[in-house]
Parts: structure tokens; C-alpha cells; sequence
């Protein structure tokens, strides 16, 4: 028995600390260490989208950039952002650790800040002020000055590119999933993560977007750098407090090596028992605090990379447990294709749908709306809803499901993807309306204001956060939960990822949509005056898009298979559930016949 206490003093999922003894429970992780991640959070997305929110509005008013170029500018650059994390996970999964990965790649972060902070500050780094109306008549920024601003995005980008798949991942690694508690409140440890990321979201899209806006943009973006760096400091502040997992060596290198070795055996016969197949013994697993794996009936080709034929070569033989986590990985694969359309429509949000705020009338009395502030009733939608899926719809589903989510991930995500589909016919209709109110007014040629208020396109900005707190937060959770222990930072990353290939597919179609419907002479659905465009048409293509994702994701996960838990914590909390309904009938009865 004491034996026993003892063990349950330390966690059992192979954390460490960062010199790399075991870990007690009681001095390390929980929810204590995870204030610090999830502070650190709400200063870097203040960062963060303190650049991306008005970076539209930078790129055409002192760039000089037309609404085509800076959109692509624009989603380009959020594509770089979210596609490097794939970087940042390779280099922690296999070198570094989380931990460092993240400390060296904040430095490269706030170096990019500081460089963009002089970058918009100094007039010898931007072109002179201009007044016209039409940008294309404004003279351009140079080579150098052009050089400047976008080197210093993209080594912001490249920051980023270690932090965004390790932060989140080292708060959900405070949590034991061998630990029914602990395992319980790292459900819900997304959901509060996405809740208190979008308060630095929310404060980004509405006080610095008015401070660059109408004080100035040194200020606008001097304000995101300091954040930043305090951001960084609270985290270091947590260091004492933070469960560590060991890297792992390179999770490409181990998916090749399967792939390659199932090529090179693709004649051999698979033994019906999965006991004749390569593993090593669990004593090696538990020594470095890993797990073993199971052989399953999915991807089965995969499993001759597990089979015996005399040869020991890595590339010619591996366990079951390294051919079961490659085919986790790759299962993931067509969910992770089924988010690219959404994440094309969240692109949306920084750059056209800012672009149609600047066409309206933005005053209430004296006071002028900044385009891009209406993202942050994105972030209020956001965060209502995530608190009222927490606290209301996961209960109310739990009754019914007997799920300890509610609903599964994939329902949930399923859930956002029709909502983005509403989406884009409310913008589409909204667009419709404004571009008559601007025929109507005369205004289709002289670029002038169309007489509607900003808040027409609130009901598009408002469903795109409820569209979120059902699908990215999922989306997160999901790639996080299904991927094998060994690979958290790799999986993260492709929640991140698909929001880069989202912004570098919306590049792609602007530019294509634009060009075609200007050949031959025709008038073109996307052009700088937007009076004249005809986005309604470009985002009813958008409702088609969606609706083609939709059924392919219905098509995807019709098949997928969701990966064995580790532990016996799910189960656990299932049960307890089913015990808490069991109660509540015993209880009804028990007031029926009394």
C-alpha cells in the first residue's frame, strides 16, 4: 500500500522537470502552472492580432497598396505564420523540448516586433503621406522600405512559428492522463483556453485598432511589443511550476521509416496474430515513460512495416507502437483537408470584410468606428459562446450521449461547418444590399460612403465567433487528443497548420476569381472600388465552396476511427456519468411513489 501511495504522489505519464527527474503531482502542473501559459496567452494574441487586425489598412493607406495586393499581402503573410508551426513542432518533438522551443523562438518573436515597431515609426522606412483617393496614383514604397517592413513580419512569423504549437501543447501536458481528475480538466482546458486567449483578442480589435487608427501607428504598434515581452516574462515566471515532456526524436524521420519499410515489404503476408509482429517489451517503454500501442485493422498495409522477415535495419523493420502512430497521423489527414475551406473563410474576417466596413458609415456622433474593430464581436461571440457550450450544451448533451464532451469532436466540428456555410449567405446577401444602396445613392463610380451603418455586417462578424467556439476549438482539442503521445506538438501544429494553407488558399482564389472575371474584357467582381465590385457574387461561390466541404467531411468521417485511449480516465468519467443518471432516475422514482 505504501508502495502504491508513493507511486501516486509522482505523475505517471513521463513528465519531468527540466533537469529530468519525475515529477510530484502536488509540486508541479495542474492548473497553477497553467495560469501562467494562459496569461501569457492573453498578451500574445494582444500581440499578435494588434498586426494582423488593421494590417489591410497599413498595407493601402501608407503603402499605398491596392485591395487585391494588400488582401494577398495580408493572407499570405497569416499563412506563413500558421504554416511554420509545423517547423516549430518538428524541432521540440525531436531536439529541443517544448520548453526551449518556445524560450528561443520568443526571442526571434519580439526581435520581429521591435523591428516592425521602427519599421512603422521612422519616415525614412515608409512612403510620403498621400491624399488621393485612388492609391494607384500614390507613389509606392521602395525596395528598401518594403524589404525592412516585411523582414520584419516574416522573422515575426518565424517566432511564431515555435511558439504556436508549444504553448498550448505545454498547458495541456500539465494535466496526467492517467489521472481521472486530471483528465477531466483537461476536457475542459481548451474551451478555457480559447476563453482567455480572445480577452487579449478582443482588446487588440478594439483599443489598439483605434489607437492606430487615430493616435498613431508607433503607439499601435508599440503597445503589442510591450505586451509581448511581458507576456514572455510571465511565462518565464511559471518555469518552476511546469511538467516537462522528453523529446522524442524526429516524428518524421519514424513515419518515413514505416512508410518505407511497408513500401519495401509490400509482397509480405500479414500474420492473423498480431503477436507475431515486431514490439519491443513494455519494461522499454515504461523506462522512458512512453506508451505501447496496440495493433490494429485500420491502414492495414502499414502493419507489414511491423512484420518479421530477418532484417533489423530501421528502414526495414519497425515496432507496432511506431507503425500504429504513423497511422495515427495519417488518419488525421482528410479531417485536417476538411478544415482548409473554413479556415479560407476565417481569412476573411482581416481582410475583405474589413475592407467592406471602410465603404460605410462608421460614426456614432463625433466618434468614428474603426474598420477593423468589428473583429472584435468575434471575439464577444467567441467567448459568450464557448462559456454557454461549457456550462450549458455539454451538460444538457451529456444527459443524452452519456459522453463526458457532450458530443464527439468530430460532431462538434461538423457543427462549425454548417454555421461558416450560414455565414457566407448572410455576406453574400448583406453585400447584395450595400452595393444597391450604393446604386441607388449614385455612388458605383465616385467611390463615395454608401449611406449604411458598419453594423450591417454585424450578423457576419458575430456568427464567424460561434462558428469558432464550435469548430477551432475543436479542431485544437482534436488534433491535440488524437495524436499519439509522442507527437502532441506535431499534431497541434496541424490545427495550425490549416489555418495557413486557409489564408495561402484564399491568396490563390482571390487573385484567380479576380483575373478571370476581368478577362475578356469583363468588369470584374473584385476591383479596388468596391462599389463597382461585385463580392456578393465572390462569396456566393464561398456558399458553394462550403457546402462541397461539408459533404466531404461527412464522406471523411464516416470512416475515420477515433485512436484507443491511454488510460482508463475516460472510461472512469463515463461511468461516473452513467452513475450520476442512474442516481437521478433512482432519486424521480424514489419521489413518485412517496
Amino acid at each position: 500500500m505504501a508502495g502504491e501511495a508513493a507511486q501516486e504522489e509522482y505523475t505517471q505519464d513521463g513528465t519531468v522537470d527540466l533537469r529530468g527527474n519525475p515529477v510530484l503531482r502536488s509540486k508541479r502542473g495542474g492548473w497553477t502552472a497553467c495560469w501562467f501559459v494562459v496569461v501569457y496567452e492573453v498578451f500574445e494574441r494582444m500581440a499578435y492580432y494588434g498586426i494582423s487586425s488593421n494590417l489591410i489598412i497599413y498595407l493601402t493607406t501608407k503603402l499605398h497598396q491596392g485591395t487585391v495586393t494588400s488582401s494577398n499581402n495580408v493572407t499570405n503573410w497569416v499563412g506563413t505564420v500558421w504554416i511554420t508551426p509545423i517547423l516549430g513542432a518538428y524541432v521540440a518533438d525531436a531536439h529541443l523540448g517544448r520548453y526551449w522551443t518556445f524560450v528561443i523562438s520568443s526571442v526571434i518573436y519580439i526581435s520581429g516586433m521591435l523591428i516592425l515597431t521602427l519599421a512603422v515609426s521612422l519616415p525614412s522606412l515608409k512612403p510620403p503621406r498621400c491624399l488621393e483617393s485612388d492609391v494607384e496614383n500614390c507613389r509606392k514604397a521602395s525596395t528598401l522600405q518594403l524589404a525592412v517592413f516585411y523582414g520584419a513580419l516574416y522573422t515575426l512569423a518565424v517566432g511564431t512559428g515555435g511558439t504556436k504549437p508549444n504553448i498550448s501543447t505545454i498547458g495541456a501536458d500539465q494535466f496526467d492522463e492517467f489521472d481521472p481528475k486530471e483528465k477531466a480538466h483537461k476536457l475542459s482546458f481548451f474551451n478555457w483556453w480559447m476563453f482567455s486567449i480572445f480577452f487579449g483578442t478582443l482588446f487588440a480589435n478594439t483599443v489598439l485598432v483605434y489607437i492606430q487608427d487615430n493616435v498613431g501607428w508607433t503607439l499601435g504598434y508599440g503597445l503589442p511589443t510591450l505586451g509581448l515581452a511581458i507576456s514572455i516574462i510571465i511565462f518565464l515566471a511559471g518555469t518552476p511550476f511546469y511538467r516537462h515532456k522528453v523529446p522524442s526524436g524526429s516524428p518524421f524521420t519514424r513515419m518515413a521509416r514505416v512508410i518505407v519499410a511497408a513500401l519495401r515489404k509490400w509482397k509480405v503476408h500479414i500474420p492473423n496474430d498480431p503477436k507475431e509482429l515486431y514490439e519491443l517489451e513494455l519494461e522499454e517503454y515504461a523506462k522512458k515513460g512512453k506508451v505501447r500501442i496496440d495493433s490494429t485493422p485500420t491502414l492495414r498495409f502499414l502493419t507489414k512495416a511491423s512484420v518479421k522477415t530477418g532484417s533489423t535495419s530501421p528502414w526495414m523493420l519497425c515496432s507496432v507502437t511506431q507503425v500504429e502512430e504513423t497511422k495515427q497521423m495519417i488518419r488525421m489527414i482528410p479531417i485536417l483537408i476538411a478544415t482548409f475551406v473554413p479556415s479560407t473563410m476565417v481569412a476573411q474576417i482581416n481582410t475583405l470584410f474589413v475592407k467592406q466596413g471602410t465603404t460605410l458609415d462608421r460614426a456614432i456622433g463625433s466618434f468614428k468606428i474603426p474598420p477593423a474593430s468589428l473583429a472584435g464581436f468575434v471575439t464577444i461571440s467567441m467567448l459568450v459562446s464557448v462559456v454557454l457550450y461549457d456550462q450549458y450544451f455539454v451538460r444538457i448533451m451529456q444527459r443524452w450521449t452519456k459522453n463526458p464532451r457532450g458530443v464527439t469532436l468530430l460532431q462538434r466540428m461538423g457543427i462549425g461547418l454548417v454555421i461558416h456555410i450560414i455565414i457566407m449567405v448572410i455576406a453574400s446577401l448583406t453585400e447584395k444590399y450595400r452595393l444597391s444602396v450604393a446604386k441607388d445613392h449614385g455612388l458605383v463610380e465616385n467611390k463615395g460612403q454608401v449611406p449604411l451603418t458598419i453594423f450591417v455586417l454585424l450578423p457576419q462578424f458575430v456568427l464567424m465567433g460561434t462558428a469558432d467556439a464550435f469548430l477551432e476549438v475543436a479542431k485544437l482539442e482534436f488534433f491535440y487528443d488524437q495524436a499519439p503521445e509522442s507527437m502532441k506538438s506535431l499534431g497541434t501544429s496541424y490545427a495550425m497548420t490549416t489555418l495557413g494553407v486557409g489564408n495561402f488558399l484564399s491568396s490563390f482564389l482571390l487573385s484567380t476569381v479576380a483575373d478571370i472575371t476581368k478577362a475578356h474584357g469583363h468588369h470584374g467582381w473584385i476591383l479596388n472600388n468596391l462599389n463597382a465590385s461585385h463580392l456578393d457574387y465572390y462569396y456566393a461561390f464561398f456558399v458553394i465552396l462550403n457546402i462541397l466541404n461539408f459533404i466531404f467531411f461527412l464522406l471523411v468521417i464516416k470512416f475515420y476511427v477515433y485512436k484507443a485511449e491511454i488510460s482508463d480516465s475516460i472510461k472512469v468519467l463515463t461511468e461516473e456519468l452513467q452513475g450520476m443518471k442512474v442516481m437521478r432516475v433512482s432519486n424521480q422514482d424514489q419521489e413518485s411513489r412517496s
